[in-house]
């Protein structure tokens, strides 16, 4: 009996020898960021002691660490309960990416009480309570777009999934494929990213002259020194610029942000965050919108494996339109602002089909290249014109023609108004550019006002002729 008893002692003893010590191997794989290796020695531990704070937090946070985001709540939130105080910091954390800010908000101030009353450092947690706190702002106002299709491609080939009108203008990769420039229609103005000597990217414009580029000028009111800029794209009205930023009011890396050309002191206004559903904790970027064919595209890497990106196509609102805060079911609301699905963004049934035909016609039109007409006119998925002969309808035809006559009356009023503005860039005298302004706020009006007028008419022209297909 007494050496039976002997041998039990003694393999308790070595059981918890070898417990503590893949206990003290697994925190130490974990202050290394090791946490895949942790995790599963931290998972056999909260099972044996499911009340135990420090394994809930342990194994709360290599589940966090390691993607399993939804996984990781319950644990820290039980570490939280038993006042651990950095399962506060890291519950906070999965708040944040689950885009339930005003609980991180709540996690993190408690975090942040109980480092006061240990006395120990809150310095670090300032920026990360500004990121929250925008975070809470922005789901107030996720805009409410119609998101017609979405491609996942590789980084290096993300150009492809922009099917743009020559009218938008080019976008084209970088030798070194880290960052976009930006060309208008005409060749002669460029936006492009140039690298600084901390490695950082900042934005700069340069003008064609005869047959030669003038030096790049930086922006100014868009570059901030200690953080990067890049994928600019200018908008048809030559005033608003889209670009993405890793500044400070940047949720995630790259965040897309707008801003607006100021004619009278020569500079950009400051930018905004587009807000959700465009940005998220992720990188975010290459934001473009071609008014001609009324679609946009933005990349993200949100949920993607390494090297890959998802870029969306959604149809451009004349005007910001955002989802009631109040009214709206809040699991709803994060739904939409993280984009889980693009499906959940077809409320208008209208807007999502003429959509998708406008983008078969870009698609169609720059992948296809059969052009055996004078042109392409997508009437509906199984009808692309060619040649005014292919109309069915007279009445179609007569509006078709005016809408020929508009595009060219637009392709015209741009160039006016690109070397208006040129003009004005190079007036010495402040007089000469007050009476130059003016005349290039007109020609932006009417500008928009055509392309509002182009977009009208094309709906039309195609409604006009499917009647008339359906009645033959």
């Amino acid at each position: 009996m007494i050496k039976r008893y002997n041998m039990l002692i003694l393999a308790l003893c070595c059981g918890g020898g070898v417990f503590a010590q893949t206990l003290a191997q697994a925190k130490k794989w974990f202050a290394e960021g090791e946490f895949g290796k942790a995790k599963p020695v931290f998972e056999r531990l909260v099972r044996q002691a499911p009340s135990n704070a420090s394994y809930n937090f342990w194994y709360g946070a290599c589940c966090y660490e390691t993607g399993e985001l939804q996984k990781s709540v319950p644990y820290l939130e039980k570490s939280a309960e038993r006042k651990y105080i950095d399962g506060y910091l890291y519950l906070s954390k999965a708040c944040y990416d689950l885009y339930r800010f005003d609980e991180a908000i709540e996690n993190l101030e408690e975090h942040i009480y109980w480092l006061e009353r240990k006395k120990r450092d809150t310095s670090f947690t300032d920026k990360l309570m500004e990121k929250y706190r925008m975070g809470a702002r922005m789901i107030r106002g996720v805009e409410n777009v119609t998101v017609i299709d979405s491609f996942v491609v590789d980084k290096n080939e993300l150009l492809k999934a922009y099917k743009l009108s020559e009218a938008a203008g080019t976008v084209g990769a970088l030798d070194d494929m880290q960052g976009t420039y930006y060309a208008d229609e005409w060749g002669d103005k460029m936006i492009l990213p140039q690298t600084d000597a901390a490695g950082k990217t900042h934005l700069y414009t340069r003008t064609k002259l005869g047959e030669s580029w003038s030096s790049p000028q930086p922006l100014d009111g868009v570059n901030e020194a200690e953080c990067s800029q890049n994928y600019p794209f200018l908008n048809s009205d030559g005033i608003t610029l889209y670009f993405a930023s890793e500044g400070k009011e940047s949720m995630g890396g790259y965040d897309i942000f707008i801003t607006r050309y100021d004619t009278e002191d020569g500079t950009y206004l400051k930018p905004d965050n587009v807000g959700f559903p465009f940005n998220s904790p992720f990188n975010d970027y290459l934001y473009v919108i071609d008014d001609f064919n009324q679609l946009g595209w933005f990349a993200s890497d949100r949920y993607q494996p390494e090297g890959k990106a998802c870029v969306y196509v959604f149809v451009p609102n004349t005007s910001k339109i955002v989802y009631d805060y109040e009214a709206t079911d809040p699991d709803k609301l994060r739904d939409l602002a993280r984009m889980s699905s693009i499906r959940s963004t077809w409320g208008n049934a209208e807007q999502l089909r003429n959509g998708k035909q406008r983008l078969a016609q870009a698609t169609y039109g720059n992948e296809q290249k059969q052009h055996e007409g004078d042109f392409e006119f997508v009437v509906n998925d199984n009808s692309v014109y060619r040649k005014l002969g292919d109309f069915r309808s007279a009445q179609a035809l007569k509006l078709f023609t005016q809408l020929q006559q508009k595009q060219k009356d637009l392709a015209a009023l741009k160039k006016s108004l690109e070397d208006a503005r040129y003009s004005y860039t190079q007036a010495v005298n402040p007089a000469d550019r007050q009476r130059m302004a003016p005349g290039i706020l007109d020609k932006e009006k009417r500008v928009n006002e055509l392309q509002k007028e182009i977009s009208s008419l094309t709906v039309e022209v195609r409604n006009t002729e499917i009647k008339a297909i359906k009645h033959l």
